[in-house]
């Protein structure tokens, strides 16, 4: 894998994990507004794969209709990782936010990190490499001071949130590791729908069960479409496309990206504070992705398990 080509998967995880910090951001504003978590979660599936199918439409008119997968093997994987990986995620996640302040949330949700890890270990049957400990240990210090993690008063903290959070971070991380397994020929955008719609239906299940009672207000269809393109279109594209070339494992400490986005923008648009210490941890979590990016990677065989 030549420079060039390993650097767009790097850059695309990058964008994507910083997509979703503005999404953490961005429900955290809308749950504000007075909407709920269930309507917001719904309105971020549905318009994720909507722009998701608008954008694979838009490919197909220009360059033609190759197909999806011919393996069933393939399609499943392509299932599982849509009902587990994506709406399980958004589910879990949404409803932390909807209980514990946002910085605590996401520190919950950083635990994918090590478990992807792990999980990677376990299946490669061998420990983590000398880069991935160091990224580890950058990535966990500098997440415990940008998040004031030691400033936090855990006197009233929600019980259900941290499960909630807890929760995100499992099916998150086989998010990651299911999504290693792809083929990497397969269309980036058609796949990344297909995982998207399998979300949609499952979360409208979910929903429907409960006797949702689905709203189709003009300023909720707005929070919608935001949330639907950072936290579920453009991040699903990324992913899909760049964790099958590098591996589960690297994309994981890459998907860090997203803390850093998600304090700066917490910065920006919710006026909260940014130390110097949530400073110096953005930095310990830059230098951590620098580190998992010290040894190239040979994912390129990973990809090739889903064409079996």
């Amino acid at each position: 894998m030549n420079r060039s080509s390993r650097l767009w998967p790097i850059v695309l995880v990058l964008l994507g994990a910083a997509s979703y910090g503005l999404a953490t951001v961005a429900l955290k504003l809308a749950i504000t507004d007075g909407w709920s978590v269930k309507h917001l979660t719904f309105h971020q599936v549905l318009s994720g794969a909507v722009l998701l199918w608008l954008a694979l439409g838009l490919t197909r008119l220009r360059r033609g209709a190759p197909s999806l997968t011919s393996t069933w093997r393939a399609w499943l994987m392509l299932v599982v990782i849509g009902i587990v990986g994506l709406s399980l995620t958004t589910v879990f996640y949404n409803e932390a936010l909807a209980r514990l302040d946002a910085s605590l949330g996401i520190v919950l949700l950083f635990q994918y990190t090590w478990i992807t890890i792990l999980l990677e270990s376990i299946r490669k049957r061998k420990r983590p490499t000398k880069q991935e400990w160091i990224a580890v240990v950058c990535i966990a210090a500098g997440t415990i001071l940008a998040v004031g993690l030691l400033e936090q008063d855990f006197s009233q903290i929600n019980g259900l949130g941290i499960v909630f959070g807890l929760l995100s971070a499992g099916t998150y991380s086989l998010f990651f590791f299911l999504t290693g397994f792809l083929p990497i020929h397969l269309d980036s955008i058609a796949k990344s729908a297909v995982m998207a719609t399998v979300s949609l239906a499952f979360v409208m299940i979910l929903q429907a069960a409960s006797f949702f009672d689905w709203s189709f207000e003009g300023e909720l269809l707005g929070w919608g479409l935001l949330l639907g393109l950072f936290g579920a279109a453009f991040p699903f594209f990324c992913f899909s496309y760049g964790i099958p070339k590098m591996g589960s494992g690297l994309a994981a400490l890459l998907g860090s990206m997203e803390l850093p986005a998600a304090v700066v923008a917490a910065f920006i648009l919710l006026d909260e504070p940014l130390s110097v210490w949530q400073g110096a941890g953005i930095g310990l979590i830059m230098a951590g992705i620098m580190a998992a990016q010290g040894k190239p990677q040979q994912a390129a065989a990973v990809g090739k398990e889903g064409e079996k």
